[in-house]
């Protein structure tokens, strides 16, 4: 006998039961307590808050962080412990390295646009893994499931994006298609950057600051083969810097600044008591 589909609200269910076990992973959302940025000359060494080691930058040609550490110190990089001096390869990297610094404690290196690296420094037993209390979320709407036109653009588009921290430069990103949809009589075009294989729509709307977290949300999608793209805002999550504030998050561009409520998907991080988390 063959088993009927979930409905739209079951497959809601799960979603925000995921949703609620992504975050508290060892290395989920809230498990993030340290991104220290390396600013400093090639070969000068400085140290990170809350870990050991040495950590330095290289040579503008040469891909990484280096890493001086005595074995004493149990910092463990690939599955070594480290005793001197090695090369730390980040998330750019084709083989990027592993950083284990205790129980619960791991790390990685990441890179930017501009080529700089930082370390990230995730703890599963963080403050906030231990005071959250979940997701607040709207109940699932299907008046929020949109379908939206996608017009593809050859050779995408590049727009400048404001980030949270990076008072008011703007990176460059590419948009691959034109999207279209129209509500309550009025037609709106919005841009989504691309993210993999998917689409990344960064929004705000008039719950931002009000029921919904400030800065804006977030939501994955993919066009259809017909020439259309669903926008299923019952699916719209919080960004990462809603619950660590070692994210720097890309700001919704002028396009995607909704003047009317979007009741549907993620609102806030909550505590254990019911509060707002941060």
């Amino acid at each position: 006998m063959t088993e009927n589909p979930p409905t739209p609200e079951q497959s809601y269910a799960v979603f925000r039961e995921r949703r609620n076990q992504a975050v508290t992973m060892p290395q989920g959302n809230l498990a993030l307590t340290t991104t220290a940025w390396f600013y400093g000359a090639p070969g000068v060494e400085e140290q990170v808050w809350g870990v050991p080691g040495w950590w330095s930058t290289r040579d503008a040609d040469e891909s990484g962080i280096t890493l001086r550490a005595e074995a004493s110190e149990g910092i463990v990089v690939d599955d070594r412990v480290v005793d001197g001096t090695i090369v730390v390869r980040a998330k750019n990297d084709e083989n990027p390295s592993s950083i284990v610094f205790g129980e619960g404690v791991t790390g990685f290196v990441i890179a930017n646009e501009e080529g700089r690296y930082a370390l990230r420094v995730w703890n599963a037993q963080s403050d906030d893994i231990t005071n959250f209390g979940g997701i607040d979320a709207f109940p699932y709407n299907p008046e929020w499931v949109i379908q939206a036109t996608f017009t593809p653009i050859e050779g995408g588009r590049a727009v400048g994006v404001d980030h949270l921290k990076d008072e008011g430069k703007t990176r460059e990103k590419i948009i691959p298609a034109d999207i279209s949809f129209t509500h309550d009589g009025v037609d709106y075009s919005i841009v989504a950057f691309q993210e993999g294989r998917a689409l990344l729509l960064v929004f705000s709307d008039a719950t931002s600051g009000e029921s919904t977290y400030s800065v804006g949300r977030f939501l994955m999608c993919a066009p259809n083969a017909d020439g259309t793209i669903t926008l299923d805002f019952n699916l719209a999550y919080l960004p990462p810097c809603a619950f660590s504030y070692n994210f720097n998050c890309p700001m919704p561009p002028e396009a995607n600044r909704f003047s009317f409520a979007i009741e549907a998907g993620e609102k806030n991080v909550l505590n254990k008591e019911g509060g707002l988390l941060h």
